[in-house]
């Protein structure tokens, strides 16, 4: 199954420049670990207001439990708010 994925990071504000900085670090680690697993298609970041952080994928799992597990174990995922919408082929679809 295919999912679309919304995130949206709040950084709490007694957090360390340190912790922020290592969590970051270990995201983008994460990120590039799912993506050989072949379960993060595409990551896009959306134009935001300054100060926001926002973040929109296109991930791939055999359920959505499966999906939930592998965002779960995110470094940033307890800052994060995340939406996911699952996708199906469309009729119409050029691909």
């Amino acid at each position: 199954m295919e999912f679309l994925v919304e995130f949206q990071s709040h950084i709490p504000e007694k957090a360390s420049e340190s912790e922020v900085k290592a969590r970051y670090t270990a995201e983008a680690e994460a990120s590039a670990q799912l993506a050989r697993e072949g379960h993060l298609i595409r990551l896009w970041r959306p134009l935001v207001e300054p100060g926001e952080r926002k973040a929109l994928g296109l991930y791939r799992a055999s359920t959505q439990a499966k999906l939930d597990g592998l965002l779960g174990a995110l470094p940033l995922h307890d800052w994060m708010q995340v939406t996911v919408t699952p996708l199906e082929s469309h009729p119409s679809d050029p691909g």
